[in-house]
């Protein structure tokens, strides 16, 4: 969700950007949640070609900004490649919040971990592409 969101707001605003996603854990190869899908659908963005991906020391290497969604999961990222510390953050560290993971549970999950990866990547793209 957080990928297609952020790369939305970045097009809005005419940020050319590219906005990958990967995961600790990830089940590769698999398709984004149906709840997640249907979720950013009616905001009018689209998942329905994500495939899973697990991060890489050399995904990482290859972006200047890594956004995670809690503290958990940058201490990870960061344990996969320490050059990255300073380039990884929380994407509600601009609000001081973590988006915890829907994975598994119910749309409620889903509903309140979206809002919070807009409220986040408003709060970033505001702190870092406001005119």
């Amino acid at each position: 969700m957080a990928e297609v969101v952020l790369a939305d707001r970045l097009a809005e605003r005419g940020v050319a950007a590219v906005v990958q996603s990967a995961g600790l854990a990830a089940l590769v190869g698999r398709g984004a949640d149906p709840t997640a899908k249907e979720l950013v659908l009616e905001k009018g963005l689209d998942l329905s070609s994500h495939r899973a991906r697990q991060l890489t020391p050399a995904l990482l290497r290859s972006f200047e900004v890594v956004l995670v969604m809690d503290a958990a999961q940058q201490r990870g990222v960061e344990a996969i490649l320490p050059s990255a510390r300073g380039r990884v953050h929380r994407i509600g560290a601009w609000g001081n919040f973590d988006v915890p993971d829907p994975y598994g549970r119910d749309r409620a999950a889903f509903e309140l971990a979206l809002a919070l990866i807009e409220r986040g990547v408003e709060a970033f793209v505001q702190a870092f592409f406001s005119p």
